[in-house]
C-alpha cells in the first residue's frame, strides 16, 4: 500500500517496499505492484 507524505508543501506517494517517492499516486501504486524491495535500478 502506497503511504502519503508531506515534504515542502508538497504531497508525495510512497512506496512501502523501498521508500521511494512518486508525485503521482498511480505511478507509485505501479511501481510498489512490481517493487521487489530492493535499491531502484537507475543507482546501479
Amino acid at each position: 500500500m502506497v503511504e502519503t507524505t508531506e515534504k515542502d508543501g508538497t504531497t508525495w506517494y510512497k512506496c512501502e517496499k523501498c521508500g521511494m517517492l512518486f508525485d503521482n499516486r498511480e505511478d507509485a501504486t505501479q511501481h510498489e505492484a512490481s517493487c521487489d524491495a530492493e535499491e531502484p535500478s537507475y543507482i546501479q
